[in-house]
């Protein structure tokens, strides 16, 4: 499922619970059945109840999950503690070369990896006054590649997080400011959306990989958007692509 696709699906639920489904059945078809969604530095005012906060939502194995929320192993999982400190997508066996983990820290990870979360990878997830999320994503399989899909997966997060908060805080569509963007700033988005890198997009646009660049930021301004993904995500929901 593309960017349109997913962005046409969400569109249609007001459910959280029905969105995350969405979420979990796209990324089982990319082989990571395994998904979570956090609010890690305040406490979102829509989630599913049976998940403590700092989760929003959840799909791991039943044990797994009663064991992690059981010990409050959120206090010491490396995943939650450090996403804050980074920017882009990452994956679980990175973290010990990133960061001198803590005894407590790898044990989670080993304990999630024995309970069927294998090569797991996180998506930050950043938004307005300071707020980070993440969704985080692993394989029940021990062949998964995370790294070949991670593009993919980035992807999947921000449109989910992005359709999330449409539900969590409905826009007001009588005081919503109309988004205007320049013929430019569409086409370059178009392109994001395709998976096009700022020097493909200016070998095909025949403009410089900086004009691309500055395109791309003008319209994430103009979106309210902190990544060209969510730019996308965005200009998709309010019909300009």
């Amino acid at each position: 499922m593309d960017l349109f696709s997913f962005t046409e699906c969400a569109n249609q639920t007001h459910s959280l619970r029905a969105l995350f489904e969405l979420l979990v059945s796209c990324a089982t078809k990319e082989g990571f059945s395994e998904v979570a969604y956090g609010a890690l530095n305040f406490v979102e005012p829509l989630r599913l109840m049976e998940y403590p906060p700092p989760t929003v939502a959840v799909k791991w194995p039943p044990d797994w999950c009663d064991r992690y929320f059981k010990r409050k192993y959120h206090t010491i999982d490396p995943v939650v503690r450090r996403t804050p400190m980074l920017s882009r997508p990452f994956l679980w066996d990175q973290l010990a070369g990133l960061y001198k983990l803590q005894p407590d820290e790898r044990r989670v990870l080993d304990e999630a990896r024995e309970a069927g979360l294998k090569h797991g990878m996180s998506v930050p997830l950043f938004g307005p006054l300071g707020r980070v999320s993440v969704v985080s994503f692993a394989s029940a399989s021990d062949g998964a590649d995370p790294q070949n899909r991670m593009g993919h997966l980035n992807a999947l997060a921000w449109q989910f997080h992005t359709a999330y908060g449409d539900i969590a805080r409905p826009r007001d569509n009588g005081c919503e400011t109309k988004v205007e963007l320049s013929q430019r700033e569409i086409s370059c988005l178009w392109w994001v959306a395709k998976g096009k890198s700022s020097w493909e997009m200016g070998k095909i646009l025949d403009i410089s990989e900086n004009t691309v660049n500055f395109h791309i930021k003008n319209a994430m301004r103009k979106l309210g958007a902190t990544s060209r993904i969510q730019a996308v995500i965005i200009a998709i929901r309010l019909n300009l692509l």
